[in-house]
Order: C-alpha cells, then structure tokens, then sequence
C-alpha cells in the first residue's frame, strides 16, 4: 500500500476545496461600494450612483430598486447619448455593474422630502438570483466627484 507524503494530501486538499464555495463559485457573490447621491436641486427627484461586484462564477441581474425617501426608483442605461429606463441590468460574473454620472444610474422619482447633503437614504437593491441587500447611500454636494472625493 502506497502512502501520500504530506505534500501530496495538501494538494489532494486543495484541489478537493477548489470545488467548493469561495471566489471560485458559481453562485453571485454581490458587493455594493461607491454609492451616493448628489443633493438634488429640486425636491422631485434625484439621480443615485453605485458599483455592484460580483465576484462569483455566475451572472445575476439588478431587477429593482425601492426606497423609502422616493415614490419609485427606476433603473436607467445610458449608451451614447441615450438615456433609457430598463427593467434590468445585468451584474457580469467576475465584474461589475457601475452606476455613475453620465452613464447608468437610478432615478428616484417622487421624493418624500428633499435629500440634504450629510444625510443618507436607504436603498434596497433587488436581484434575480441573489436576495435583496440594503445599503445607505450618502447625500453628498450637488456638484461632488468621486475621482477627487470632492
């Protein structure tokens, strides 16, 4: 009977556990960063930015987003000069969906009050595969950019 040396059991190990959860998995594994929303000029409505990772082995979509502080939030793409509300947006597996100024971004419509700069509203993301996560999205000054933090 042969016997594995230590070395051979810590590779059958390893190649065994590559199969199973962590970043090699099939499943989404979804992280929202970079989220905020600049003060709005009116109080009608107000446009939100994000970044959605996925660091998982499969796809997932955005399919909604609510919040408490608008009567609805719509999902907006951009492409060229084209803005258009969509029912989804998919969140690549291995990459990301970002949401920023000039491109795609949420739309809160209705707004229960105006957001004031140093306040945060809460945002439920909603996905096709994944359950809902929630995050709370900074008001920053109209005019703010995330590539300077100003």
């Amino acid at each position: 009977m042969r016997r594995l040396t230590p070395a051979a059991l810590a590779i059958t190990g390893a190649v065994a556990l590559a199969g199973c959860g962590g970043s090699g998995s099939s499943a989404p594994e979804l992280a929202v960063s970079s989220a905020y929303m600049p003060q709005p000029v009116t109080g009608e409505m107000a446009a939100g930015f994000l970044k959605i990772a996925n660091k998982g082995g499969t796809k997932d979509e955005l399919t909604s987003v609510t919040s408490s502080a608008a009567g609805s939030v719509t999902v907006h793409e951009t492409v060229g000069q084209s803005m258009r509300e969509v029912s989804s947006l998919d969140v690549p597996a291995h990459g990301q969906l970002v949401f920023k100024s000039g491109g795609n971004h949420l739309m809160f419509e209705k707004l229960k009050g105006k957001p004031e700069q140093g306040t945060k509203v809460t945002v439920e993301l909603h996905f096709a595969k994944s359950r809902p996560i929630t995050i709370e999205m900074p008001v920053k000054s109209a005019t703010y950019n995330p590539a300077t933090g100003h």
